[in-house]
């Protein structure tokens, strides 16, 4: 019995309900944990197809789960729905142009990401009902991945503990089994406390905040030189103390984010951060508080479940774009540079096409050499629970991530043609990992062997929370 293939029917025939529902999601760009009209849609939706719907999870108001089914193996599918700030953008236009002055954006596609994992996990509950099939699957809607780490919380909440595989995807310019690579990752505050006064008539009885936060920027440029070289470190200045300059500023705080190849290389690495920065306190006779606000593990990989979806990608084929989706591809592809193009490509380890301007292939399985990568909550979950992401194509080659050109992508027809490809695929595996426990089996027993005995520590601390809003926005 061709499971994947009577599974993939369920996905067409619900697709132009998800398509329309990744649209709304589109029109709704709400940012870390103020996902509130996102996450009633989402709810609403999930009830509409029939899952039993769980609101609040890890006490963040806007994560949803949506259950199906009964008995048997849990299949977990992932999916995210938040926006990034400053980049509204007119839908479908090839023209940097404001939908509305100063607001969000789906940047990185989770609109495409939620509405595709729960057309996978919608399929997947009815096929178990047309086939009479022990099992459960799982939508998880996951706000805050953008600097949230909102899966790290519901990892440490224990809301996958009874979970035996979870799936996911996410909108790229290819399609292909994800190269299980990402950076573990700290953000933090850093704030400083000094003395005020005044600049120039007794400069001598200040202590300068501000000058502690650049002389703690200073130490860590340094100690670039002394860092493995696939770790990364960025920051940011976000509060001065003010902006008189005849006053010595008595408070400054800097944000930084750290990334590393693995968790233990993460620790090690945070915690020489933070004694530069006690270095720079001692050099300006200030104080200084440091505050974890959220973090993620990398990815663990897991062979058995890569190897399986790669088979059914490849069984299934590339999307299927039409002359239409190509051009207006190419309409994009004009507002980026040669150098943008040939990153996407370089990602993936591919040579360039200039002449391509969708993905016609399925790229081949482990393709890159992890270099251009960045972090993503889901690597909490994979450390708990085998976890396998695909790659699904769904803008023009070349578009950079969190840009105007991927927010007007959104909506496009290329963009849900590729959130059904996606969908497709997942749904597939799930189905078989219901059908062939043993499949399941394998998956556990590869992430035992390579954590190797290697503990989870959560890069979350436990006394810290969520950063919620204060109250709900409308």
């Amino acid at each position: 019995m061709k499971n994947s293939d009577s599974v993939w029917d369920i996905v067409e025939g619900k697709r132009e309900i998800f398509f329309a529902f990744s649209d709304r999601i589109w029109d709704l760009p709400e940012t870390n944990y103020e996902e509130y009209c996102s996450s009633d849609e989402h709810a609403r939706l999930l009830q509409q197809e029939g899952f039993r719907v769980e609101r609040g999870l890890a006490g963040m108001p806007t994560a949803v789960l949506g259950e199906a089914g009964e008995g048997g193996p849990v299949i977990a599918i992932l999916g995210e729905f938040d926006a990034l700030p400053g980049l509204s953008q007119v839908a479908g236009l090839a023209e940097q142009r404001e939908a509305i002055a100063g607001g969000n954006g789906h940047g990185c596609g989770h609109n495409l990401l939620g509405a595709g994992s729960m057309l996978a996990a919608a399929a997947v509950k009815d096929f178990l009902v047309q086939n009479g099939l022990k099992g459960r699957v799982r939508y998880y809607g996951c706000p805050a991945e953008e600097g949230g780490s909102s899966k790290g919380f519901m990892v440490r909440a224990g809301v996958f503990d009874d979970v035996d595989v979870a799936i996911s995807w996410h909108p790229a310019a290819f399609a292909g089994v994800n190269n299980p690579i990402s950076l573990a990752c700290n953000e933090l505050n850093f704030h400083f406390t000094g003395r005020a006064s005044h600049a120039s008539a007794t400069p001598h009885l200040g202590r300068s905040a501000l000058d502690a936060v650049e002389l703690m920027n200073v130490g860590v440029n340094y100690m670039r030189e002394h860092m493995p070289s696939t770790a990364r470190i960025h920051y940011a200045v976000t509060d001065t103390g003010g902006a008189a300059p005849n006053v010595v500023q008595a408070r400054a705080t800097v944000r930084y984010l750290i990334r590393a190849r693995t968790l233990p290389e993460l620790l090690s690495l945070v915690a020489r951060v933070k004694k530069v920065a006690e270095g720079a306190a001692l050099m300006t006779e200030t104080s200084v508080r440091s505050e974890i606000l959220s973090g993620d593990a990398n990815l663990v990989g897991n062979t058995p479940l890569e190897e399986r979806m790669f088979a059914h990608l490849q069984r299934l084929g590339p999307p299927v774009f039409d002359e239409n989706d190509k051009q207006t591809a190419r309409t994009f592809q004009q507002t980026m540079s040669a150098e943008d193009v040939a990153s996407s490509y370089a990602r993936f380890g591919l040579k360039p096409n200039k002449d391509q301007p969708l993905c016609e292939e399925i790229i081949p399985l482990y393709s890159g050499d992890g270099s251009i990568v960045g972090s993503t909550d889901v690597g909490s979950v994979s450390w708990v629970v085998p976890t396998v992401q695909m790659r699904g194509a769904t803008y023009a080659i070349g578009t950079p991530g969190h840009s105007w050109q991927l927010v007007a992508q959104g909506k496009l027809p290329a963009a849900h043609k590729g959130t059904e490809h996606a969908a497709k695929v997942m749904a597939s595996t799930a189905v078989d990992l219901i059908c062939d426990p043993s499949l399941i089996d394998a998956a556990k027993a590869d992430l035992k062997a390579r954590l190797d005995g290697t503990p989870f520590v959560n890069p979350i601390p436990d006394d810290v929370q969520p950063p919620l809003p204060e109250k709900r926005h409308a």
